[in-house]
């Protein structure tokens, strides 16, 4: 076996390439994204930190220390504040995506590294540099082998945002190329999630960002001590894609090929709306056809065109999905989501109740939504949307959605996200005073000495 090995594993290659970046070299519009994304996380933080699961969360972890819980008083050890603080940017749906994969690489990356950096290292520029780099690779792993790890019923954010996590705490606290392999190499062993909350909208989605941020800063931490790590975690015959992809081949030169050089980072889309992304489109057409005039009760049907990598999370069992059984399996239901925006004219939080999936008029109009696979749908590289609606006296009035809204095509500016952070502040609670000064925190936290003790509030 030991002859078949490579002489230069992938991991390797990467590793290299990681500690030979600095953070004043990063390209302008990197920058930028990473403070939007900064902006974004932080909102999301706050908007849920009074709700149950996040309760839940804090309680669980009984290890105490010096880093911030982004939201509350209380303060924890690095790896229980990665873990509150990715549970709760995750924990709405309303978090960042890339399109590529489709992964949450803002839920992960920033929590661990701001966890590391507090507890470690309190230098904004290896902050900057390290959620730099741990998007950059969570986002390119999601490439090499599309929708596989979906179909083997893994949560693609979860499991390569553990290597992503690991590479951005370890860019942050400078760990070399030898300690970076190790570190990528343990954590193949810790990354986990499983899709099964699909079935009656259980919790544990929440969570796995979090549970991969600690995972990535702990193997980062193990890298930088010694610990050693198969250097073929990602290509080896029982590597990280035969576990959790059950493959060993893909573009492996999608994570190596071009790092440091092109940054899809650049390409990361913001949320219009807080649930499942491949929705969104859906919702924007939905919400035109319901501008034109048109009455749910004049709906016979509405027919989706969608793609085929899309129905087994967000359309089926058809049925269910018409009929959420609460409010956070509304967040995965095309039917549910296309509803809510005809009925409402939009959707927010507040339309992922419990009592809002069970509004009547949206409960009959889910009912009458259907889908059929496109195999032209060009999905993951690209997320589109359409409805074909059929009324009772015949007519049929289509609507089509090109692209995700917040995505490269048609990206947010810094004032929208700064609004939905306000927005979003304001949801869990905080004044304009505490808005504002988190606000100009966060434009300058990459600059100087990390303090994010106005944000334990």
């Amino acid at each position: 076996m030991a002859d078949k090995l490579p002489e230069t594993a992938i991991a390797e290659v990467l590793a290299g390439k990681i500690a030979a970046l600095r953070a004043d070299s990063l390209p302008a519009a990197v920058l930028r994204k990473c403070e939007d994304l900064l902006v974004d996380v932080v909102g999301l933080c706050v908007t849920v930190r009074n709700e149950d699961y996040i309760k839940a969360a804090i309680a669980a972890w009984d290890d105490e220390g010096p880093c911030t819980a982004i939201g509350h008083a209380r303060t924890m050890s690095a790896a229980g504040a990665a873990f509150v603080n990715g549970t709760a940017i995750h924990g709405e749906d309303f978090d960042d995506t890339f399109e590529g994969g489709p992964v949450h690489a803002g839920a992960v990356i920033v929590p661990a590294v701001l966890a590391a950096c507090e507890r470690h290292k309190p230098d904004g520029p290896s902050a900057l540099l390290g959620i730099a780099v741990g998007v950059e690779t969570m986002c390119r792993l999601s490439t090499v082998a599309p929708t596989l790890t979906h179909k083997a019923g893994f949560h693609p954010t979860a499991i390569f945002g553990a290597m992503g996590a690991a590479a951005g705490v370890g860019a942050a606290l400078g760990l070399n190329a030898r300690q970076l392999v190790d570190a990528l190499g343990t954590v193949g062993s810790m990354a986990s999630g499983i899709i099964e909350y699909l079935a009656e909208g259980a919790w544990t989605k929440r969570l796995h960002p979090g549970w991969a941020a600690q995972s990535g800063l702990r193997s980062a931490l193990l890298g930088r001590a010694g610990f050693i790590g198969p250097r073929t975690v990602f290509e080896g015959v029982h590597g990280f894609f035969h576990g959790f992809a059950n493959t060993t081949t893909g573009d492996y030169d999608a994570i190596t090929g071009d790092f440091g050089q092109r940054w899809v980072t650049e390409t990361l889309a913001f949320k219009p709306y807080p649930c499942g992304t491949m929705t969104h489109p859906y919702i924007d057409c939905a919400r035109r056809l319901a501008a034109k005039g048109i009455k749910g009760s004049e709906i016979k049907e509405m027919v989706c065109e969608v793609g085929e990598g899309t129905v087994h999370r967000l359309w089926e069992p058809l049925a269910a999905k018409q009929k959420p059984t609460n409010g956070y399996a509304g967040k995965f239901s095309t039917p549910y989501c296309i509803a809510a925006g005809f009925v409402r004219g939009n959707v927010g939080l507040g339309d992922f109740a419990d009592d809002a999936v069970r509004d009547p008029a949206v409960v009959e109009l889910a009912g009458k939504v259907r889908y059929q696979i496109d195999p032209n749908n060009p999905y993951p590289k690209n997320f589109t949307g359409h409805i074909r609606a059929v009324l009772n006296d015949g007519r049929v009035v289509e609507e089509r959605q090109p692209h995700m809204r917040g995505g490269a095509h048609e990206p947010l500016t810094r004032q929208d996200i700064e609004d939905k952070f306000a927005l979003n502040a304001a949801h869990g609670g905080w004044n304009d005073g505490h808005i504002k000064e988190a606000l100009a925190l966060m434009r300058t936290l990459y600059d100087g000495r990390i303090d994010l003790a106005p944000l334990r509030r």
